[in-house]
């Protein structure tokens, strides 16, 4: 498996590359009010309004810090519904990949009872937490806002 690594403080963690679509830099985000304070903003990608997660904010409460590492990582995201969307996650030095065999997750323990917050492992870089990013939105209080129909940009609602 093909991971991508981040930190969340010292803190290391990974998200599994198959439904990564690209890695981009940070972009300046229109801030949405009344939604949990882990969905850092919305932002135009090529042509559709997308959410961005603050995985800092949602995994260790504090705010990704505006670094030259800290990267929008662009994933598919499955709705309910079976519609293909783009779900933006925002992240801290974002810049290496660590490609590894299947975590047995059987003999990997899980240090929470929060279903994104998955196995853990060692590496020579230490232990690192893998991220299953598809639970976030069933986490969310918000999953119709982050989840709903693509909003196009010239006013127009798709579903």
């Amino acid at each position: 498996m093909l991971m991508l690594l981040f930190h969340v403080g010292d803190n290391l963690y990974a998200l599994d590359s198959s439904q990564v679509v690209e890695v981009i830099a940070m972009v300046a985000l229109r801030k949405i009010y009344h939604v949990p304070e882990y969905v850092a903003g919305f932002f135009n990608y090529h042509g559709t309004i997308v959410p961005v997660i603050d995985l800092c904010n949602l995994i260790g409460g504090i705010t990704c810090r505006p670094r030259f590492s800290t990267r929008i990582v662009m994933v598919n995201y499955t709705a309910e519904d079976g519609r293909q969307t783009r779900l933006g996650l925002m992240a801290e030095r974002v810049t290496e990949t660590l490609t590894r065999p299947d975590i047995d997750s059987k003999n990997a323990p899980v240090a929470s009872n929060v279903s994104y917050l998955g196995e853990m492992f060692m590496d020579e870089l230490g232990i690192i937490q893998l991220i299953h990013w598809e639970h976030l939105i069933t986490e969310a209080q918000h999953a119709s806002l982050l989840a709903g129909g693509s909003i196009e940009t010239n006013g127009a609602r798709s579903n």
